[in-house]
């Protein structure tokens, strides 16, 4: 196979290997042809001679020419490879897929099916863009977490196995000893041991590329936090969560002196950990590479000093769409604070009780008690109240779901069926729920406040800062 082919600039690739810098982590791998190993660009360990290494632009493809994964460096600990540089739309929404499990649930036939190609197309172009099959690309994204489980957490070897997508201890073991050439139990002994936790409770670290605009993100979280279901206080992001009937919480905060975000869980099936992680990466853009949206956006002359001043901004995503869509629908011609108060109300009359750290009191309320809810009774007005209660219903029938969204477009389309929800809506929605790089409100009245123009100019200006249009809404609501 040859690198090249897969777009890597060998040059490029080549001095960031031998200065180790830190924002090419994750963007390839470096593979070791006197070892068979493949690193990060980070690693620690002796560089090697440049005729003997090879660059790969995933983990996945590094595995599929035969490399096995570094000891030192742990490759699954990078910040993740950017699903939608480079590649076709159909690969960036099988990514996104592949992120939520879709493969291991539907096999190859189902899963090529439901991005609408048939199953060879789709593997030559994950060959083509990646470097690996589909495949590949989900057992190599299953073994990095069986091993960052097996490093981080005191989990039994038999949940881990569950927890990572195996199925069974058997094909656990033996993945694990093919990859590693060890087996799981001495892969942990000869881990960095974390402090016990207690039953229920990880710890896991995040890593990004910097820089990483934290407190922005944190000011931009902490005014739409809902009371008793999220907090921001201090440093630090919290929430209770439920996912597919079980429930927890989780805080979210800086690490000290590395490139990462640590994330406390507090969570009773630990099956659904990898899904967690994934959506919590999602939630605070850590797979961005914010160099490159920033060469784009610092060709305009009216974000190129907010860029300057603000590096590192993400785009801050949600724990779950549907909540999202809801809080977006209160935030309807109000000010933030407003929908705020609205959003608090509503999860202390309607979503369920629950005990989680730092006062957090209530989940989110669901689609199926929201559709029936007498929203009007606690102040929100006729129109939205019925809107809110057409989406829930859509939502608990099924007819609209948020997970597993492979076609934004269409999507998008049947949101805005619901009456009251219009093109700002479904664009905020896009850029928070969907993690659409390129969905742009540009009627928002922030927006339209800064930009100091009419909707339409502004869509048109937008158009220069394609495909990161969402980043440069930030920006500008960051001024606003």
């Amino acid at each position: 196979m040859a690198d090249l082919a897969l777009d890597l600039d060998t040059q490029v690739c080549s001095r960031a290997r031998l200065s180790r810098d830190a924002r090419f982590d994750g963007k390839f791998y470096i593979g070791v042809t006197t070892s068979r190993v493949y690193c990060r660009p980070i690693c620690p360990a002796r560089t090697a001679n440049e005729e003997n290494v090879r660059y790969f632009p995933t983990a996945a493809a590094a595995a599929e020419a035969g490399f096995r994964p570094c000891l030192r460096c742990r490759p699954e600990c990078s910040p993740g490879t950017p699903a939608w540089m480079g590649t076709s739309n159909t690969v960036s929404r099988a990514l996104r897929l592949i992120a939520e499990g879709g493969l291991d649930e539907r096999g190859m036939e189902a899963f090529a099916e439901k991005l609408g190609v048939g199953p060879r197309h789709l593997r030559r172009l994950f060959v083509q863009y990646l470097g690996a099959p589909p495949s590949t690309v989900a057992n190599t994204r299953r073994l990095q977490f069986a091993k960052k489980l097996i490093d981080e957490t005191d989990l039994a070897m038999t949940q881990i196995a569950l927890a990572s997508g195996f199925g069974c201890v058997r094909r656990f073991n033996a993945a694990i000893q093919s990859t590693y050439h060890r087996t799981p139990t001495h892969l942990r002994h000869i881990a960095r041991h974390l402090p016990p936790s207690a039953p229920h409770e990880y710890l896991f670290r995040l890593n990004f590329r910097p820089p990483y605009a934290w407190k922005s993100v944190l000011r931009f979280l902490a005014a739409r936090a809902t009371p008793g279901v999220e907090a921001v206080e201090r440093n630090s992001y919290r929430r209770t969560i439920s996912l597919r009937g079980h429930h927890g919480s989780l805080a979210i905060e800086p690490h000290a002196d590395r490139d990462a975000l640590l994330l406390h869980l507090e969570f009773r099936e630990p099956q659904l950990l990898f899904t967690i992680v994934e959506r919590v990466r999602a939630m605070f853009d850590l797979n961005a590479d914010w160099q490159v949206i920033a060469s784009r956006l610092r060709m305009s002359r009216r974000l190129a000093e907010s860029v300057r001043s603000n590096p590192g901004l993400r785009v801050p995503g949600c724990w779950d769409g549907f909540e999202l869509t809801v809080r977006a629908i209160l935030g309807q011609q109000v000010s933030v604070a407003a929908a705020t108060t609205m959003a608090g109300r509503m999860a202390r009359r309607f979503g369920q009780t629950t005990t989680a750290p730092g006062g957090l009191t209530h989940l989110f309320p669901a689609p199926l008690v929201l559709a029936d809810a007498d929203l009007e009774s606690i102040g929100i007005t006729r129109a939205r109240a019925a809107t809110i209660r057409g989406l829930a219903r859509k939502v608990a029938d099924g007819e609209i779901c948020f997970d597993g969204v492979v076609d934004a477009p269409a999507f998008l389309a049947r949101l805005e069926e619901v009456r009251g929800i219009g093109p700002w809506t479904a664009q905020y929605v896009a850029m928070r729920a969907l993690g659409e790089p390129d969905a742009f409100p540009s009627s928002d009245g922030a927006l339209l406040s800064r930009w100091g123009g009419n909707a339409r100019a502004l869509e048109g200006q937008s158009q220069a800062w394609r495909p990161w249009r969402a980043y440069a809404a930030m920006y500008l609501w960051s001024c606003a």
